[in-house]
């Protein structure tokens, strides 16, 4: 178990909502469901080329698996690590198939006007450290359930997290985060009901 010693960052992240962040090569990353079902979008990019980003398309060959196993790395595009996950103290059960929800992933659930999604969030929350025009990769889906059925189709259930599970992350190069509480209810990838997020950052 890793020990964590100095925190730098603790973040509340409200439902639907995201954050972006800095952070330095070997700091630890904690992503906490605080009342459990509820899915989170992650997103990583290199600080000294933000077009280099976490691929998930570029880690599953990688690690010749769907998702990391603890002590695997994360990959991005250019076949190098960017985050290790260390520690992972829920069900265990995550995504790397399914892309960020966005605008036309609500009109083609029949959602009218705007709604809430990851890509904006994460889009809104680069701005705000001063990191514009970003990639919008297929993003790490922390605690989410999309199961592949028999006969090839996917599922959408309801993360079997409870309240307090949480995953650390290393940072394996100066990366930006974005982590972003993920708004979509209308199924069952955040139980139907999106919920608060919180995320610590340890050097």
């Amino acid at each position: 178990m890793v020990k964590l010693t100095k925190k730098r960052l603790d973040y509340l992240v409200p439902a639907r909502t995201g954050t972006a962040f800095k952070v330095s090569k070997g700091e630890l990353i904690k992503v906490i469901g605080i009342k459990g079902g509820q899915a989170v979008d992650f997103f990583a990019y290199n600080v000294s080329n933000i077009k280099e980003y976490l691929s998930a398309e570029h880690t599953r060959p990688s690690i010749s698996r769907l998702f990391p196993k603890v002590g695997q790395a994360f990959y991005t595009q250019e076949r190098r690590p960017i985050m290790t996950l260390v520690e992972d103290h829920s069900p265990g059960i995550h995504d790397l198939l399914f892309a960020a929800c966005n605008p036309s992933r609500y009109r083609e659930l029949g959602v009218k006007g705007w709604h809430a999604s990851c890509e904006e969030n994460l889009q809104k929350s680069m701005a705000a450290i001063g990191v514009t025009q970003v990639e919008i990769p297929q993003p790490v889906n922390l605690f989410t359930n999309f199961p592949i059925l028999p006969g090839g189709g996917l599922g959408v259930e309801a993360p079997p997290t409870k309240a307090g599970d949480y995953v650390i992350l290393r940072a394996d190069m100066d990366a930006y985060v974005c982590v972003s509480a993920c708004p979509q209810d209308q199924n069952q990838t955040n139980s139907g009901n999106p919920t608060d997020i919180k995320v610590e950052v340890w050097s």
